[in-house]
């Protein structure tokens, strides 16, 4: 059995049906099971529960053989932050894998450092830490940003304004992926054994700024819309 948290984003949407077609038994880990309506099919089992809470991360990854933890709190709702998911969460979820003598695949961020100034990349470097402590057998995938996942929230800035509203000029070069190319790695590290103690770095072939993809007529800095400048959060648009 393979518990996968956070199988209701933009990578476990990709990874659990890849899982499960290849004829492995999976367990999604989710807050709101309803989001994982989707993924409903034969080989997958969906179980209410929140990485934060230690005794429900416990009871879904009792008799798992293998834990992929794809969560992030960047954003999102019931007030998550890097701190309570990236790195509270994922302390949870190495102890009960560690209980259960389970592998585990930690999807984190490519540059992840204790010393990064954004709060997201510092808990996944502490996520990572705990990991490489733990005497587990792991994995770890570092992804650079996911493609679909900003073109879905730029697409929806267009839809409503017509503008892209960014923090900085969004003339930051930064390196996108494919979520479904992330997936085939994970899927790939599951069966392969020889990628236990491995951290695996995957990125797209190009960086690529805001202006570049979208024209600076449409790009619009959050200073000049009235907003705090915020270096760094939204990664692709910092200066």
């Amino acid at each position: 059995m393979i518990v996968v948290a956070g199988g209701t984003g933009t990578l476990g949407t990709r990874l659990v049906p890849r899982l499960a077609e290849a004829g492995l038994e999976v367990r999604v880990l989710t807050r709101d099971p309803a989001r994982a309506r989707h993924l409903a099919g034969p080989g997958v089992e969906v179980v209410c529960g929140d990485v934060r809470n230690p005794a429900q991360v416990a009871r879904a990854v009792r008799g798992a053989g293998m834990v992929i933890s794809a969560v992030h709190g960047f954003a999102g709702p019931g007030r998550v932050s890097p701190a309570t998911v990236d790195r509270a969460g994922n302390a949870n979820l190495i102890g009960a894998a560690a209980r259960s003598g389970a592998a585990f695949i930690l999807v984190s961020v490519a540059g992840a450092a204790p010393d990064h100034p954004i709060g997201l990349f510092r808990a996944k470097c502490a996520a990572e830490d705990m990991l490489r402590a733990s005497g587990l057998p792991w994995t770890i995938v570092r992804a650079t940003a996911f493609m679909e996942t900003w073109a879905a929230i730029m697409s929806r800035m267009l839809q409503s304004s017509g503008k892209i509203v960014v923090f900085g000029r969004g003339d930051n070069p930064v390196n996108f992926v494919s979520a479904t190319d992330v997936a085939a790695l994970i899927a790939r590290a599951v069966t392969d054994p020889g990628l236990r103690g491995q951290v695996m770095e995957l990125g797209g072939p190009d960086r690529l700024d805001v202006v570049a993809l979208f024209g600076g007529d449409r790009v619009v800095g959050a200073r000049d819309r009235g907003l705090d400048q915020q270096p760094g959060q939204l990664g692709f648009a910092a200066d």
